[in-house]
């Protein structure tokens, strides 16, 4: 895993030591070596820092330029099928290797096939920047589910781009203006989706497109090679044929196939695992393809409603891996708070980011490659509003919406905290399926669904926290980033509107930035078999029932987990990957909220109305109210300002 940055029209006679000083900007992303190339007649530089996993030599160094010499790639990410691809080139006689890296196969492959043909024969994550140096054209690409990211945008005239945003800063014509609408994207969501950043001018390349620069013309075209519309029509056209066993069977050879490929590494590699369902099967899937015990990694919490490590511990036990396991006090959690900023270059406010970022730290110590689970909830309707909703829909659609906002203020009525409290005393009695975790929170949650009138409006409410965020946002004006994507795909059933919007906002926008972020910032790749594009077009080939049965999500998984692992260890409510932010708000963090809470700051700062705020702020201290998502999200804006400015 690495970091690529560059420049066009830069318009500067210092542009090599801008270059080197963007390029440092991304050390973490990659401490073991730094590249830069020049076209000074075209005012053009790229830059590559690298974090070695194949080919660990000097013949994997970037930027590099194909043997022609007409085209020079900076590439971040990791192309799982490069071996095949290079037997494809040899039999073609297209071939003269200085070494094994997968960035030779594909300056290759551009070269023998052309960008977009290439692009769709390969496997893996990634950003690419490739210059053609005949043509003159700079080309940009971002893989097909969003894995690694890419900004890119003109600032002053000037074309850069790079994998944080942090790395565009040192350029003297980078203008830092502060996009006003997309903090309401931040305010609603916890993140700021695609294409916006938190600056204006600058962009996130959308997953599985690339874009075309002419540097005479500065004209610039995106192009959708892959999309997940596309797949998802084509599933539903194709669908699985055969009995369950069948289906059953296929998926497992396809999960398989992408757990081997992502296997391959020149450095030392392991495993995540929570003990849940997706985090097991990738374990069990590398266990079951390796000869000797793999690396698995897990955190725990002492706050028992936080703690996974105990079920993480038995499926190691049970599976036989090397496993290690750190409880973190909440001191240990506090400490990250400060690097938040830095560390995810814009506004991000998904809590979850925490644990992700202590968790990638213990790993780092021990191997430089991690797999993960990261995916499956989006393809195999994992998360539990996707049948949550739809119940709920389906049970009582019928009643008049008066009936039914009478009955979500009865539900209302007592505080959450209140609820929490009466549902503990009585949980221990109750089977594991209905011991929810934040009761009082999902009865509120379940109130609110209760309210509203459409299918649509319920699913933008359940993915969203300030529900009005421009009047949040003094001077700006929400884009309608997320809402229309389920509005896209009327031909499908409620759930699976659900799970493509999620795919194509959630899942790139929160989970994998979340990922990258926290586990770059330590060094550390992470991969993620779920979302290898066959495993994808594969998922949408299944009919619901075989995602989501009697209430419980990933059905077809768990068919699969059991042959490795004892259902028992398994089954039990899904907990998620966060922290208890709405006790640290009230306890140890009170004091560094308050400071950046304060009206008169916000008055001062003129981004933020306070009015509002002050008083979640407030109802969240005396527990009449747990406002810790509403909280963190202004908290996280405030924090990086601060930072940032």
């Amino acid at each position: 895993m690495c970091g690529i940055v560059g420049v066009l029209g830069s318009k500067t006679h210092d542009l090599e030591n801008i270059a080197r000083q963007m390029t440092s900007t991304l050390h973490h992303r990659g401490p073991d070596d730094q590249g830069i190339w020049l076209d000074k007649q075209a005012d053009l530089a790229l830059g590559h820092a690298r974090l070695s996993i194949l080919d660990l030599t000097s013949a994997g160094h970037q930027p590099m330029a194909s043997v022609s010499k007409r085209f020079v790639l900076a590439f971040n990410g990791e192309i799982y099928n490069h071996l095949e691809l290079r037997k494809e080139l040899e039999q073609q006689k297209f071939y003269s290797w200085r070494g094994h890296s997968d960035t030779e196969t594909l300056l290759a492959g551009f070269e023998l096939w052309g960008f977009e043909t290439m692009l769709k024969k390969v496997v893996g994550m990634f950003a690419i920047s490739l210059w053609d140096t005949k043509e003159r054209n700079l080309y940009l690409a971002r893989d097909r589910m969003g894995e690694k990211p890419l900004y890119y945008g003109f600032q002053n005239g000037v074309f850069m781009f790079a994998s944080e945003l942090k790395a565009l800063k040192p350029h003297p014509a980078f203008e830092s203006k502060i996009n006003r609408d997309a903090i309401t994207l931040q305010l609603r969501h916890s993140y700021i989706p695609e294409p916006h950043s938190i600056y204006e001018g600058i962009y996130k390349l959308t997953p599985g497109h690339f874009l075309k620069l002419s540097a005479d013309t500065n004209e610039v075209a995106t192009v959708a090679y892959w999309t997940l519309n596309e797949t998802v029509k084509k599933g539903m056209s194709e669908p699985f044929k055969g009995n369950s066993i069948d289906t059953i069977s296929q998926i497992e050879k396809v999960l398989k196939e992408a757990v081997q490929s992502q296997m391959i590494s020149d450095v030392p590699l392991g495993a995540f695992l929570s003990g849940g369902i997706d985090s097991s099967l990738v374990t069990a899937l590398m266990q079951s393809e390796s000869s000797t015990p793999i690396k698995t990694f897990t955190i725990g919490f002492h706050e028992q409603g936080y703690n996974e490590a105990e079920f993480a511990k038995t499926v190691a036990q049970h599976l036989k891996t090397d496993h290690t396991e750190l409880y973190v006090s909440n001191q240990d959690a506090l400490n990250v708070v400060p690097l938040l900023a830095t560390l995810y270059d814009e506004p991000f406010s998904d809590s979850s980011q925490i644990p992700t970022f202590l968790v990638s730290q213990m790993t780092k110590k021990k191997v430089t490659v991690a797999l993960s689970g990261d995916g499956a909830d989006e393809l195999f309707g994992g998360y539990n509003r996707y049948f949550w909703a739809d119940n709920i829909w389906n049970k009582m659609d019928f009643l008049p919406h008066k009936v039914r906002n009478n009955l979500s203020n009865i539900l209302t009525f007592p505080s959450p905290d209140k609820l929490n409290d009466r549902f503990a005393s009585i949980s221990p009695y109750l089977p594991k399926r209905l011991r929810y975790k934040n009761f009082g929170d999902k009865l509120h949650k379940l109130a609110e669904i209760l309210s509203l009138s459409s299918k649509e409006e319920t699913y933008l409410s359940l993915i969203s926290h300030w529900k009005s965020p421009q009047d949040i946002v003094i001077g700006s004006n929400e884009p309608k980033a997320v809402q229309n994507r389920l509005l896209e795909k009327q031909d499908l059933d409620f759930i699976s509107q659900m799970m493509y919007a999620d795919a194509v906002s959630y899942l790139s926008g929160d989970i994998l930035t979340k990922v990258d972020r926290a586990s770059m910032g330590v060094s550390l790749e992470t991969r993620a078999p779920f979302l290898d594009h066959r495993v994808v077009e594969a998922a949408w080939k299944l009919p619901l029932s075989m995602k989501i049965k009697e209430n419980q999500g990933k059905w077809i998984l768990r068919q699969i987990l059991y042959k490795y692992v004892p259902k028992e260890m398994i089954e039990r409510p899904k907990m998620g990957f966060g922290a208890p932010i709405d006790s640290w708000l009230r306890g140890p963090l009170k004091e560094w909220a308050e400071e950046l809470l304060d009206e008169d700051r916000l008055k001062k700062e003129g981004f933020l109305n306070p009015e509002p705020i002050r008083q979640k702020w407030k109802e969240h201290l005396s527990k009449k109210r747990n406002w810790q998502y509403h909280l963190w999200n202004v908290l996280m804006f405030q924090a990086w300002l601060e930072k940032n400015r």
